[in-house]
């Protein structure tokens, strides 16, 4: 009981921290994935992260919200191409941490539907 609690608190902060930068009324194209709170030299701190994006992910191209092949099979290819993407953003962030440039109010990356 205490750890499936434990694991509801643990996504329920984390979607927390994964925020969408238009309206609710409908799915986000693109959300700000924060990562101020992790140490992203260590390799939990950059797997939480990798983690924050493919939740980003899923929300922006709507994984898991149909049961139609098609449409499955687009929301795994934009969200595939959406994590692809953040790569690079990802990669700078774990060179500033390692350089200590890291601006914890800028301390985001975006993760947009393709």
């Amino acid at each position: 009981m205490l750890k499936t609690i434990s694991a509801f608190a643990a996504v329920l902060a984390a979607s927390a921290l994964v925020l969408p930068t238009v309206s609710h009324a409908e799915a986000p194209t693109s959300m700000a994935v924060s990562y101020a709170d992790l140490d992203l030299l260590s390799p939990s701190g950059q797997t939480v992260l990798l983690r924050r994006i493919g939740i980003a992910a899923n929300v922006v191209c709507e994984v898991g919200y149909t049961r139609e092949l098609e449409r499955m099979l687009a929301a795994e290819k934009c969200r595939i191409g959406a994590v692809d993407a953040t790569r690079p953003a990802y990669e700078a962030a774990i060179d500033s941490s390692r350089r200590g440039t890291v601006t914890v109010g800028a301390a985001s990356l975006i993760v947009t539907a393709r």
